[in-house]
C-alpha cells in the first residue's frame, strides 16, 4: 500500500482532514452523529452489531396500524382485540423490558393504546445498541419465583379486566304499530313504571304489557272526531294523560280503563306532556304551557306559562321536581321554576326546533337538548349557572334524548337523514354504539323502568326494542353510624 495513501486513511480515522483540521459532520434530523462522540465521519453508515431485525421491524411506528388499532374497540371482536393487546404488552415486557403493568380499557374515553417505553423509532441505528431487559425489572424479580415471566408481567396478568359491554345492533323485539304518525312535533310513546307501554295510533291509545305481551285498547277518540297527539304516564304508573288534536287533555285510569278527567284550556293540539307528582304540564301548538294540579278541581289553580313564539314540542321536569324545561319550534329552550310564570333561563343557541330534552339524573342541573334538521346538534347546559357546556354535531336531526339511569351515558334518536340511534358517553361524547334498522325518522323514544332497554318508534309503523344500557354493579352499603338508613327496619 502506498505510504501517502495510508497516512491519509489514518488522518481520516483520527478525525483529521487532509489539511489537518477536524472534519465534523453537522447533525441530521435523524441524529446520525453527535458532537459529544469522540469519532467523526463523513458517511452515515448504520451499525449492524447486536441488531435484532425481527424486533426492529415489529416496533417501527406505523400510522396505519395505530389508526386501525384505535378503531378496534368499535368492532364486534372487541374481546379478541383486548386479548391481543395484553399479549403484545406481555411480549414487550419480556423482550424489550418495557415495564408495562396495566392495560388501558379499549372502551375508555381517551381510546389510547398502551405504548411501551424505550421503543425504537427507526429500523437503522448509527451506534451499537442492544436491547436488554431493564435492570429495574431484574431487580424486582424474585430469585425464588416459579413464574417464567417478570414481576411487571405478573402484575399485568393479575390486573383486573373490566368486562366488555356488548350492545346488540339487532332489536330483541319488533312490534307492528299501524297508523303511528310520522310527525316530528308529537310524542306518542311512553313506558310506565309498572312496565306497560302506551302508544297512540291514529285515534286510539293502546297499552302493551312488557310482562305478558298483552295488548289492550285504552280509548278511542273517533267518536269525538279527534286524534291522539301525545301520551304520558304519571310517576306511579296508574294514570296516563292523552293529548288530543283538538286541544284537550284526557286523564285515564289504566287499571280500570276509565276516563278520570278532561282538561280544557288549549286552543290547538297538545303535542307535549310532562308529569310532576300530581301536577300535569301540557304544551300546545297555541304556544302556551298549562300546569294543572289534578287534586284541585277548580280552574283557578291553573298556571299559564307564556314565552314561546311557536308550537311547544318538548317538556321535561328535572329529577328534583323544581324546574321544567320546554323546547319549541321557535328554536328556544326555556327553564321554568315553580314560582314564576316567566322563564328563569333562556337558551337561544339552537337554530332549529327543540324537541329533544333530557335532564341528567347523575349531575344536578345538567340539561341536554337537541336541535332539528337545520341544527343537528346536542347541546349541554349548566342550569345552575346558566352557562353552555359542550356541543356535538350529530350530522342529522335530533328527535329524542334520554339519559341512562345507571351510567353517565345518554341515547339519542335521529331523523333526516340518518334515521339512527346513537349511544354517547358523557362528558367525552364518544359514540359507544350506533343502531340502525328504522327506515323512517326515529321520532319516538321511551325507556324501560329498569333502565336497561329502550323502545323506538318511527313512521315506518314499527316499534323496536333495544338493549343499550346495563345495570351498574351494586354498591355496598355504608357501615357508618351516620347513615341512618341502615337502622331503619
Amino acid at each position: 500500500m502506498d505510504h501517502d495513501y495510508e497516512n491519509r486513511l489514518l488522518r481520516q480515522r483520527n478525525g483529521l482532514s487532509t489539511i489537518g483540521t477536524p472534519n465534523k459532520v453537522p447533525l441530521s434530523p435523524g441524529k446520525a452523529a453527535s458532537p459529544t462522540k469522540d469519532r467523526y465521519g463523513d458517511r452515515f453508515i448504520p451499525s449492524r452489531a447486536a441488531t435484532n431485525w425481527h424486533v426492529g421491524f415489529n416496533t417501527i411506528e406505523d400510522k396505519n396500524k395505530n389508526s386501525s388499532s384505535m378503531k378496534r374497540p368499535r368492532d364486534n371482536n372487541v374481546e379478541s382485540g383486548k386479548d391481543t393487546l395484553a399479549y403484545h404488552c406481555l411480549l414487550k415486557n419480556e423482550l424489550l423490558g418495557s415495564g408495562i403493568d396495566t392495560i388501558k380499557d379499549p372502551q375508555s374515553e381517551d381510546r389510547r393504546m398502551v405504548t411501551p417505553q424505550k421503543v425504537p423509532k427507526n429500523l437503522f441505528h448509527y451506534q451499537v445498541h442492544a436491547y436488554r431487559p431493564s435492570s429495574t425489572q431484574n431487580a424486582d424479580s424474585s430469585p425464588y419465583s416459579i413464574s417464567p415471566v417478570g414481576s411487571k408481567s405478573q402484575k399485568l396478568l393479575r390486573s383486573p379486566r373490566k368486562p366488555i359491554r356488548k350492545i346488540s345492533k339487532i332489536p330483541f323485539k319488533v312490534l307492528d304499530a299501524p297508523e303511528l304518525q310520522d310527525d316530528f312535533y308529537l310524542n306518542l310513546v311512553d313506558w310506565s313504571s309498572t312496565n306497560i307501554l302506551s302508544v297512540g295510533l291514529g285515534t286510539c291509545v293502546y297499552l302493551w304489557s312488557a310482562c305478558t305481551s298483552q295488548v289492550t285498547k285504552l280509548c278511542d277518540l273517533s267518536v269525538d272526531g279527534d286524534t291522539v297527539t301525545s301520551v304520558s304516564w304519571n310517576e306511579r304508573g296508574n294514570l296516563v294523560a292523552v293529548g288530543t288534536n283538538k286541544g284537550f287533555v284526557q286523564v285515564w285510569d289504566a287499571g280500570a280503563q276509565k276516563k278520570m278527567n278532561v282538561l280544557e284550556g288549549h286552543s290547538a293540539r297538545v303535542g307535549a306532556l310532562a308529569w310532576n307528582s300530581d301536577m300535569l304540564s301540557s304544551g300546545s301548538r297555541d304556544r302556551v304551557i298549562l300546569q294543572r294540579d289534578l287534586r284541585n278541581s277548580s280552574v283557578m289553580g291553573d298556571r299559564r306559562l307564556t314565552g314561546h313564539r311557536q308550537e311547544v314540542c318538548g317538556l321535561k321536569w328535572s329529577p328534583d321536581h323544581q324546574h321544567l324545561a320546554s323546547g319549541g319550534n321557535d328554536n328556544r329552550l326555556f327553564v321554568w321554576n315553580n314560582s314564576s310564570v316567566t322563564p328563569v333561563q333562556q337558551y337561544t343557541d339552537h337554530i332549529a326546533a327543540v324537541k329533544a330534552i333530557a335532564w341528567s339524573p347523575h349531575q344536578h342541573g345538567l340539561l341536554a337538548s337537541g336541535g332539528g334538521t337545520a341544527d343537528r346538534c346536542i347541546r349541554f347546559w349548566n342550569t345552575l349557572t346558566g352557562q353552555p357546556l359542550q356541543t356535538v354535531d350529530t350530522g342529522s336531526q335530533v328527535c329524542n334524548l334520554s339519559w341512562s339511569k345507571h351510567d353517565n351515558e345518554l341515547v339519542s334518536t335521529h331523523g333526516y337523514s340518518q334515521n339512527q340511534i346513537l349511544v354517547w358517553k358523557y362528558p367525552s361524547l364518544v359514540q359507544v354504539a350506533k343502531l340502525t334498522g328504522h327506515s323512517y325518522r326515529v321520532l319516538y323514544l321511551a325507556m324501560s323502568p329498569d333502565g336497561e332497554a329502550i323502545v323506538t318508534g318511527a313512521g315506518d309503523e314499527t316499534l323496536r326494542f333495544w338493549n343499550v344500557f346495563s345495570k351498574s354493579r351494586s354498591t355496598k352499603e355504608s357501615k357508618s353510624v351516620l347513615n341512618l338508613l341502615n337502622h331503619i327496619r
